[in-house]
């Protein structure tokens, strides 16, 4: 472990492999994780909003998912806004992104110098790609293109 407490964020809706990627690297690299899930509200704008599973199940299927891959260490946090909660707890020291997502962690760090707080220290997992090419997202999946494994619909690849 290289960090004692580290943050990673999202929406984690229908959780595929690029979130468990980016939930691995957390647990990898840090001893307490903290969590950031999106409210209900914060995903009104995304694609296919209407299909984003609401966040009690969302929660569910991330507290399954952290119970069977034996995840201790961590504490999930529902967040109104991209910054949630990461520019007021002084004692985190990383956050984990994606590629995608790098420009996020910018804004937590300039939000976190407004409030007189460290910077964090930007770990960067790559992209997952799906078998069509292009990254494995929630989106695609709601949309009925991929499954969370990143293969066409109706394909066994």
């Amino acid at each position: 472990m290289k960090f004692r407490k580290v943050v990673v964020g999202g929406t984690f809706d229908r959780l595929h492999l690029g979130h468990k990627a980016l939930l691995r690297k957390a647990f990898e690299v840090g001893s307490y994780v903290y969590i950031g899930l999106t409210s209900d509200e914060m995903i009104r704008g995304k694609p296919y909003a209407e299909r984003i599973l609401p966040y009690g199940l969302r929660l569910r299927d991330l507290l399954k998912f952290l119970d069977v891959n034996g995840y201790s260490g961590y504490r999930i946090i529902k967040i109104h806004t991209a910054i949630g909660f990461a520019d007021r707890i002084k004692s985190l020291e990383a956050i984990v992104v994606s590629e995608e997502t790098y420009k996020g962690a910018l804004i937590v760090n300039r939000a976190r110098a407004e409030r007189g707080l460290e910077p964090l220290e930007i770990v960067v997992i790559p992209v997952v790609r799906s078998v069509l090419g292009p990254k494995i997202s929630s989106t695609l999946i709601r949309a009925g293109l991929i499954d969370p494994f990143g293969r066409p619909h109706g394909k066994d690849v």
